[in-house]
């Protein structure tokens, strides 16, 4: 088993120029809103293109030119989002989104401007879904000492669904050992101490590196080991008896499996008018139609290859008095004033 995180990159990066395949959705990803009309005011003023968000990341990318301006900014990275005046040559002097983010100890500044007067989607569509992605990390962050027991019971993330409870299991973080609660669900793992609820810890899927069966001075126990993006953690559990310990295990394999198959990363939020799918929204990449408009010059050239690389046989040699050495004599109509005005 291993991390969901291995394959994930897309609300913990920043990429310029990414390919049609990179702009497609990985499971678990959905489309939240479309702009049609937006400026990537700092990186291509006076450039009219298009903001893609979802529940990870934002794209924008030239209407003009797809293929070449792209840039995506994942949602874990925006720590700052604030509206300014900007200079926009679509627009003037006018407010825009600002976001600051910053990706392998590299800082980034993009500026988005809304071409549309008085639309405030880009501002409310952008700050909205952030907001969600960072109220909602108990998805995707281990978490340790967390408020997750309420009334004895799990509390309960949204889509969140229990599918098993065992009592009785033994936390070997400690010397001695702690008794505590298991709970197994369909986005993660929590175990809580059944003495002080606040010893706990919550380990979603995600985070997940791997899970396994090994034998300790307490004898066989759970073992989980968390992802380095969330610590690298090694916690070990203790569930009598081993049939009851096989099982468990059986049963998070398996909701691991159907978890990484389509992630759940717990950004919910809707516009009211329902955006096309991401597919049908990026333009693919077809090669470049070029289509030469032929001119005096251009023809003229062809002339002057002709005239001295002709193919057919070699005509007889003749004196230049111009330049002072023999040359193929020129054809008919043609001078070496004129052939050098052409190659200058």
């Amino acid at each position: 088993m291993s991390s969901v995180l291995d394959a994930l990159w897309e609300d913990r990066d920043v990429r310029f120029d990414i390919t049609a395949q990179q702009m497609k959705t990985r499971p678990g990803e959905v489309m939240i809103d479309c702009l049609d009309s937006i400026e990537d005011t700092k990186g291509n003023n006076g450039d009219r293109g298009r903001l893609l968000v979802t529940n990870l990341r934002i794209i924008w990318h030239s209407l003009a030119l797809p293929r070449v301006n792209l840039c995506i900014c994942g949602l874990q990275l925006h720590y700052n989002i604030t509206t300014r005046t900007a200079n926009s040559k679509l627009r003037g002097q006018t407010e825009a989104l600002y976001i600051l983010t910053k990706s392998n100890n590299t800082r980034f500044e993009f500026i988005f401007t809304n071409v549309v007067p008085g639309s405030p989607r880009l501002f409310t569509s952008v700050i909205a879904v952030h907001r969600a992605y960072e109220t909602s990390k108990m998805y995707r962050d281990l978490k340790l000492r967390a408020a997750l027991i309420q009334n004895k019971q799990l509390r309960l993330l949204p889509r969140e669904q229990v599918y098993d409870k065992i009592n009785g299991v033994w936390n070997l973080s400690c010397d001695q050992g702690n008794l505590g609660t298991f709970f197994i669900t369909n986005v993660r793992i929590v175990w809580h101490a059944n003495m002080n609820e606040s010893f706990n810890v919550s380990i979603p899927y995600l985070q997940i590196w791997s899970i396994r069966i090994r034998d300790s001075k307490f004898g066989l126990a759970l073992v989980i080991e968390s992802s380095r993006q969330s610590g690298g953690y090694v916690l070990g559990f203790k569930i009598d008896p081993v049939e009851k310990l096989q099982d468990a295990l059986k049963e998070i394999n398996s909701l691991h499996k159907v978890f990484s198959a389509n992630p759940i990363f717990g950004v919910d939020y809707e516009m009211e008018e329902k955006p096309q799918p991401l597919e049908r929204l990026t333009v693919e990449q077809p090669l470049d139609d070029l289509e030469i408009e032929p001119d005096e010059q251009t023809d003229a050239f062809i002339v002057s290859y002709n005239v001295w690389f002709p193919q057919q046989q070699d005509r007889e040699p003749v004196f230049s008095e111009d330049l002072g050495l023999a040359i193929e004599k020129l054809r008919d109509g043609f001078t070496l004033q004129g052939l050098w005005e052409v190659m200058g």
